[in-house]
Protein backbone atom coordinates (compact mmCIF):
# COMPACT_ATOMS: atom_id res chain seq x y z
CA UNK A 1 0.00 0.00 0.00
CA UNK A 2 1.35 3.73 -0.79
CA UNK A 3 0.42 6.96 0.17
CA UNK A 4 -0.03 8.89 -2.51
CA UNK A 5 1.13 12.46 -2.22
CA UNK A 6 0.93 15.25 -5.14
CA UNK A 7 3.47 17.78 -5.86
CA UNK A 8 0.66 20.33 -7.04
CA UNK A 9 -0.25 20.78 -3.05
CA UNK A 10 -3.26 22.99 -1.65
CA UNK A 11 -3.56 25.59 1.21
CA UNK A 12 -6.27 24.50 3.41
CA UNK A 13 -8.37 26.66 6.01
CA UNK A 14 -9.59 25.26 8.97
CA UNK A 15 -13.69 24.91 8.16
CA UNK A 16 -15.58 22.30 9.72
CA UNK A 17 -16.51 21.54 13.21
CA UNK A 18 -14.49 18.12 13.72
CA UNK A 19 -11.46 20.65 12.80
CA UNK A 20 -12.58 23.07 15.22
CA UNK A 21 -13.18 20.78 17.98
CA UNK A 22 -9.49 19.11 17.36
CA UNK A 23 -7.58 22.46 18.07
CA UNK A 24 -9.06 22.53 21.30
CA UNK A 25 -7.42 19.92 23.08
CA UNK A 26 -4.55 20.59 25.59
CA UNK A 27 -2.04 17.98 24.80
CA UNK A 28 -2.80 15.03 22.10
CA UNK A 29 -6.29 15.27 20.85
CA UNK A 30 -8.19 11.97 21.37
CA UNK A 31 -8.36 10.44 17.89
CA UNK A 32 -5.89 12.21 16.34
CA UNK A 33 -3.03 12.72 18.53
CA UNK A 34 -0.76 15.78 17.66
CA UNK A 35 -1.93 15.84 14.14
CA UNK A 36 -3.53 18.82 14.79
CA UNK A 37 -5.23 21.21 12.54
CA UNK A 38 -4.90 25.12 13.04
CA UNK A 39 -3.31 28.16 12.66
CA UNK A 40 -1.84 28.54 8.63
CA UNK A 41 -0.26 25.46 8.44
CA UNK A 42 2.80 24.67 6.30
CA UNK A 43 2.94 27.32 3.57
CA UNK A 44 2.38 25.50 -0.54
CA UNK A 45 5.71 27.11 -1.20
CA UNK A 46 7.63 25.36 1.45
CA UNK A 47 6.34 21.77 0.31
CA UNK A 48 7.23 23.05 -3.35
CA UNK A 49 10.50 23.78 -2.87
CA UNK A 50 11.28 20.85 -0.49
CA UNK A 51 13.83 18.46 -2.64
CA UNK A 52 11.86 15.16 -0.46
CA UNK A 53 8.86 15.57 -3.09
CA UNK A 54 11.05 15.13 -6.52
CA UNK A 55 13.46 11.99 -4.88
CA UNK A 56 9.79 10.26 -4.46
CA UNK A 57 8.95 7.63 -7.00
CA UNK A 58 6.03 8.61 -9.49
CA UNK A 59 3.17 6.63 -9.82
CA UNK A 60 3.19 6.03 -13.43
CA UNK A 61 -0.72 5.37 -14.12
CA UNK A 62 -0.50 3.11 -17.34
CA UNK A 63 1.54 0.75 -15.18
CA UNK A 64 -0.16 0.86 -11.81
CA UNK A 65 -3.96 0.67 -13.40
CA UNK A 66 -5.16 -1.73 -15.89
CA UNK A 67 -7.48 -0.05 -18.05
CA UNK A 68 -11.00 -0.43 -17.59
CA UNK A 69 -10.34 -1.97 -14.02
CA UNK A 70 -12.39 0.34 -11.74
CA UNK A 71 -11.15 2.41 -9.24
CA UNK A 72 -13.40 3.39 -6.19
CA UNK A 73 -12.25 7.14 -4.30
CA UNK A 74 -13.39 7.35 -0.80
CA UNK A 75 -13.84 11.10 0.52
CA UNK A 76 -14.99 11.49 3.40
CA UNK A 77 -16.70 15.03 2.39
CA UNK A 78 -17.56 16.20 -0.89
CA UNK A 79 -14.66 17.77 -2.49
CA UNK A 80 -12.11 15.92 -0.71
CA UNK A 81 -12.16 14.01 -3.58
CA UNK A 82 -10.38 17.13 -5.62
CA UNK A 83 -8.65 18.46 -3.19
CA UNK A 84 -6.68 15.22 -2.62
CA UNK A 85 -6.43 13.71 -5.84
CA UNK A 86 -8.00 15.91 -8.55
CA UNK A 87 -5.05 15.25 -10.55
CA UNK A 88 -4.94 11.95 -10.43
CA UNK A 89 -8.58 11.60 -11.15
CA UNK A 90 -7.43 13.15 -14.49
CA UNK A 91 -5.06 10.64 -15.39
CA UNK A 92 -7.62 7.84 -14.25
CA UNK A 93 -10.33 9.34 -16.81
CA UNK A 94 -7.57 9.68 -19.08
CA UNK A 95 -6.34 6.04 -18.67
CA UNK A 96 -9.86 4.94 -19.11
CA UNK A 97 -10.63 3.80 -15.62
CA UNK A 98 -13.96 4.01 -14.96
CA UNK A 99 -14.18 5.47 -11.74
CA UNK A 100 -16.83 5.21 -8.65
CA UNK A 101 -16.55 8.22 -6.55
CA UNK A 102 -18.02 7.27 -2.28
CA UNK A 103 -18.87 10.26 -0.03
CA UNK A 104 -18.84 8.71 3.19
CA UNK A 105 -20.68 12.27 4.63
CA UNK A 106 -22.23 14.87 2.55
CA UNK A 107 -20.15 17.35 5.20
CA UNK A 108 -22.93 19.07 6.59
CA UNK A 109 -20.85 20.00 9.52
CA UNK A 110 -19.13 22.37 7.31
CA UNK A 111 -20.42 25.77 8.82
CA UNK A 112 -21.74 25.43 12.26
CA UNK A 113 -23.63 28.03 13.40
CA UNK A 114 -24.05 29.62 9.96
CA UNK A 115 -26.80 32.27 9.61
CA UNK A 116 -26.48 31.31 6.06
CA UNK A 117 -25.85 27.95 5.18
CA UNK A 118 -28.05 25.74 7.23
CA UNK A 119 -27.21 21.80 7.43
CA UNK A 120 -29.94 20.70 5.69
CA UNK A 121 -29.10 23.22 2.38
CA UNK A 122 -25.03 21.52 2.95
CA UNK A 123 -26.52 18.51 2.52
CA UNK A 124 -27.56 19.62 -1.31
CA UNK A 125 -25.14 22.37 -1.94
CA UNK A 126 -21.93 20.21 -1.06
CA UNK A 127 -22.85 17.35 -3.20
CA UNK A 128 -23.54 19.69 -5.91
CA UNK A 129 -20.46 21.47 -5.58
CA UNK A 130 -18.51 18.19 -6.21
CA UNK A 131 -20.63 17.15 -9.53
CA UNK A 132 -19.43 21.07 -10.38
CA UNK A 133 -16.02 20.32 -9.85
CA UNK A 134 -15.73 17.57 -11.83
CA UNK A 135 -17.08 18.92 -14.63
CA UNK A 136 -14.43 21.67 -14.45
CA UNK A 137 -11.75 18.37 -14.07
CA UNK A 138 -13.55 17.41 -17.56
CA UNK A 139 -14.07 13.70 -15.77
CA UNK A 140 -18.02 13.98 -14.88
CA UNK A 141 -18.68 11.51 -17.44
CA UNK A 142 -16.70 8.98 -16.27
CA UNK A 143 -17.37 9.23 -12.39
CA UNK A 144 -20.17 7.11 -10.61
CA UNK A 145 -21.14 9.15 -7.45
CA UNK A 146 -22.65 7.33 -4.04
CA UNK A 147 -23.57 8.91 -1.13
CA UNK A 148 -22.73 6.95 2.10
CA UNK A 149 -24.97 9.70 4.16
CA UNK A 150 -23.13 8.74 7.38
CA UNK A 151 -23.11 11.28 10.15
CA UNK A 152 -20.55 14.36 9.44
CA UNK A 153 -18.02 14.39 11.82
CA UNK A 154 -18.62 11.66 13.71
CA UNK A 155 -17.50 8.74 11.01
CA UNK A 156 -15.25 7.13 13.68
CA UNK A 157 -18.61 6.14 15.64
CA UNK A 158 -19.94 4.59 12.08
CA UNK A 159 -17.22 2.04 11.57
CA UNK A 160 -19.46 -1.14 11.41
CA UNK A 161 -21.92 0.21 9.34
CA UNK A 162 -19.23 1.69 7.34
CA UNK A 163 -17.58 -1.93 6.78
CA UNK A 164 -21.11 -3.18 6.09
CA UNK A 165 -21.38 -0.51 3.00
CA UNK A 166 -18.11 -1.40 1.69
CA UNK A 167 -19.23 -4.84 1.59
CA UNK A 168 -21.81 -4.31 -0.49
CA UNK A 169 -19.83 -1.85 -3.15
CA UNK A 170 -16.74 -3.31 -3.53
CA UNK A 171 -15.99 -5.79 -6.42
CA UNK A 172 -13.32 -8.11 -6.41
CA UNK A 173 -10.41 -6.26 -8.93
CA UNK A 174 -11.36 -2.83 -7.59
CA UNK A 175 -7.90 -0.77 -6.58
CA UNK A 176 -9.02 1.78 -3.91
CA UNK A 177 -8.18 5.04 -3.39
CA UNK A 178 -9.08 6.95 0.61
CA UNK A 179 -7.41 9.31 2.87
CA UNK A 180 -4.43 9.03 4.75
CA UNK A 181 -5.31 7.11 7.90
CA UNK A 182 -3.23 9.40 9.35
CA UNK A 183 -4.76 12.60 7.54
CA UNK A 184 -5.13 14.77 11.25
CA UNK A 185 -9.01 15.53 10.79
CA UNK A 186 -11.24 12.46 12.68
CA UNK A 187 -13.40 11.70 9.40
CA UNK A 188 -10.91 11.64 7.49
CA UNK A 189 -8.84 9.36 9.81
CA UNK A 190 -11.50 6.95 10.20
CA UNK A 191 -12.16 6.68 5.97
CA UNK A 192 -8.68 6.10 5.73
CA UNK A 193 -8.31 3.31 8.67
CA UNK A 194 -11.65 1.29 7.53
CA UNK A 195 -11.02 1.21 4.08
CA UNK A 196 -7.38 0.16 4.46
CA UNK A 197 -8.45 -2.36 6.87
CA UNK A 198 -11.07 -3.62 4.39
CA UNK A 199 -8.26 -3.54 1.24
CA UNK A 200 -6.31 -5.65 3.64
CA UNK A 201 -8.99 -8.37 4.40
CA UNK A 202 -9.69 -8.66 0.60
CA UNK A 203 -6.07 -8.09 -0.71
CA UNK A 204 -7.02 -5.69 -2.82
CA UNK A 205 -4.75 -2.41 -3.76
CA UNK A 206 -5.72 0.38 -1.79
CA UNK A 207 -3.59 3.92 -2.14
CA UNK A 208 -3.89 6.95 0.54
CA UNK A 209 -3.79 10.10 -0.17
CA UNK A 210 -2.98 13.45 1.86
CA UNK A 211 -4.79 16.27 2.32
CA UNK A 212 -5.23 17.95 5.80
CA UNK A 213 -1.65 16.69 6.21
CA UNK A 214 -0.43 18.90 3.77
CA UNK A 215 -1.24 21.97 6.59
CA UNK A 216 -0.07 20.18 9.89
CA UNK A 217 2.83 18.43 8.31
CA UNK A 218 6.52 19.91 8.10
CA UNK A 219 8.46 18.76 4.95
CA UNK A 220 10.50 15.77 5.95
CA UNK A 221 7.80 15.17 8.73
CA UNK A 222 8.74 12.11 10.62
CA UNK A 223 5.14 11.47 11.37
CA UNK A 224 4.46 10.76 6.89
CA UNK A 225 5.63 7.38 5.51
CA UNK A 226 7.56 8.72 3.08
CA UNK A 227 9.61 5.68 2.43
CA UNK A 228 6.46 3.88 0.86
CA UNK A 229 4.98 7.30 -0.64
CA UNK A 230 4.51 7.98 -4.18
CA UNK A 231 4.22 11.54 -6.09
CA UNK A 232 1.50 12.35 -8.90
CA UNK A 233 2.72 14.81 -11.85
Amino acid sequence: MATIVSINTTKLIPKDDAVANAAIFEGNHPIVGDRVIEGDGTSQEAWQNWVGLQDLTQLEITKSFTPYQRVCIFAPHPDDEVLGCGGLLQQLAANGNPIVLIHVTNGTQSHPNSQIYSQESLNIIRPQESVKALEVLGVANQVTTMALNLADGNVFAQQDQFHQELSAIIQPEDILITTFINDGHPDHEATGQVVASFAKQQHLACYQVLIWAWHWAKPGDSRIPWHCAMRVN
